[in-house]
């Protein structure tokens, strides 16, 4: 099989596993790719040592079998936008921190990429928010978890209204606005006070950050009406935040439409997962503390 590694060049434990990774791939006759951003930030006797190739563009992802993605949520939330629309599966490892996302640990890596490679394993497809801004020539973005729109640098409250169809839902007076898939139900969302969805659904949350009113509560939306978010005439303008990694202005008197997108993204899962468990192991969905069984 050809797997793309991607990885979070930040953290030391990524390196520290690398020639590992790397020396098994090759003893079970995988062919490595690298990205770009891991080849430049090798040592140049790191170069020579590993047998690889290299990742030079987006399209190169259509030639490898899955990608590798060892980092925490964020790396695979990195990696799904780098392999967009073109269907590579994503096989997360997470060294360190919650790693929701990910299906493999330090401690089974190889035992999940040795089913991986003997077809021991299924593809989950996660559906993915696109918005666009309405701005000269429009600006698209993707999100796997969670867009948020908000004021901006300070601490100024954010007013707009939220539309489906051309109907007016409702409008607001917050902090922000977060507009989530299933996938991302259980991360900002889930701390702002929004509902947890499970990720075989086709819907979005749209939750209220701090809003300024007792009856501002979230809501779930089918995902096969578009959503358009506007603000007053006089508002200074929003950001928009993607993933909570890229940040785009949304000018003064611009609309932000919401769509699902026309891809979904493919993450590699196992049998012996369950989507329920891990939300009692990992985010310790109706654990009691102390005070009766």
């Amino acid at each position: 099989m050809k797997v793309a590694l991607w990885g979070n060049t930040s953290k030391p434990l990524f390196w520290e596993l690398l020639p590992t990774v790397a020396a098994w791939m090759e003893g079970k006759g995988q062919e490595l790719y690298l990205t770009t951003h891991i080849h430049k930030r090798l040592k140049d006797k790191d170069k020579s040592r590993y047998n690889y190739s290299i990742i030079q563009k987006a399209d190169d992802f259509t030639d490898v079998d899955f990608v590798l993605a060892m980092g925490g949520d964020g790396t695979i939330l990195s990696a799904a936008r780098g392999v967009e629309h073109r269907g590579t599966p994503i096989f997360g490892v997470h060294l360190g921190g919650l790693g929701f996302l990910a299906e493999g640990t330090i401690e089974n890596i190889y035992t999940r990429l040795e089913a991986i490679i003997t077809g021991d394993y299924s593809t989950f497809p996660r559906i993915v928010v696109e918005a666009t801004i309405e701005a000269d020539g429009g600006i698209t973005v993707t999100a796997l978890n969670d867009l948020v729109i908000d004021a901006g640098e300070g601490f100024r409250l954010m007013k707009c209204s939220l539309f489906s169809e051309g109907n007016l839902i409702t409008s607001y007076s917050a902090d922000g606005l977060i507009i989530a898939t299933p996938t991302g139900s259980t991360a900002y969302n889930l701390a702002a006070g929004g509902p947890i969805v499970a990720p075989w659904l086709s819907l979005f949350t749209i939750t209220p950050i701090c809003p300024h009113t007792l009856s501002s509560r979230p809501i779930v939306l089918p995902t096969d009406s578009d959503l358009t978010i506007t603000f007053p005439e006089d508002a200074p303008g929003a950001r928009l935040t993607v993933d909570g990694q890229l940040e785009y202005p949304v000018p003064a008197g611009v609309k932000v439409l919401v769509r699902k997108a026309d891809y979904e993204v493919n993450m590699i899962t196992f049998e012996d997962r369950n989507y329920f468990q891990t939300l009692r192991t990992k985010m310790g969905w109706g654990q009691h503390n102390g005070g009766g069984s």
